[in-house]
């Protein structure tokens, strides 16, 4: 299986090539967009994206973890997370989508 990240630039190239403005001001929405997003996650709102999924922004309390080579206990202090939830439109879209095999097996 084969992963392909998608950077800015692309995301950016895809207003420009959908929308027809310039590509200055196609990565000026995209960049407007993405800091539109991060700011209003970041003073705690939850951000929806109709079709596509909502993220927010979640409190972790104090906890006591393992090291896992150790076997230490170590306490994990408190954070904040963002948690992606994806709308069922978007499963359903990825449920549709042709999967590559996990492996290969000549007995197969």
């Amino acid at each position: 299986m084969t992963s392909q990240t998608i950077t800015r630039s692309q995301l950016s190239e895809a207003v420009y090539q959908e929308v027809g403005l310039s590509r200055n001001e196609s990565a000026d929405i995209f960049e407007t967009i993405i800091d539109r997003i991060s700011s209003t996650l970041a003073s705690g709102e939850s951000v929806k994206l109709s079709s596509f999924g909502s993220f927010s922004v979640r409190s972790k309390s104090e906890r006591i973890g393992r090291n896992p080579k150790t076997g230490e206990e170590v306490t994990i202090l408190p954070r904040k997370v963002i948690v992606f939830r994806p709308s069922q439109v978007l499963k359903n879209k990825i449920m549709a989508a042709p999967s590559e095999p996990r492996y290969t097996s000549e007995s197969d």
